[in-house]
């Protein structure tokens, strides 16, 4: 994966010594590709190796935060 990195906030992963990331991607899949938002989540502390990661287009943020929210609210 190529592309510049923006951080932008981190957290604890509740429960756990992991961490939540989240940051921007410019062109993650190379020159000319859409960027994206990037959540990475590490079980360990080591939050810049995470187990797991999504790549959410910009399309897509505000639909994936309204599932959250529903999804939030049956918890």
């Amino acid at each position: 994966m190529s592309g510049t990195t923006t951080a932008i906030e981190e957290m604890t992963l509740s429960g756990t010594k992991g961490r939540i990331t989240i940051s921007t991607i410019a062109e993650p899949y190379g020159p000319k590709s859409e960027s994206v938002a990037s959540i990475g989540i590490s079980l360990k502390s080591d939050a810049n190796e995470p187990e797991w990661k999504v790549h959410i287009p910009k399309a897509n943020i505000d639909q994936v935060i309204e599932a959250l929210q529903k999804a939030k609210s049956t918890i």
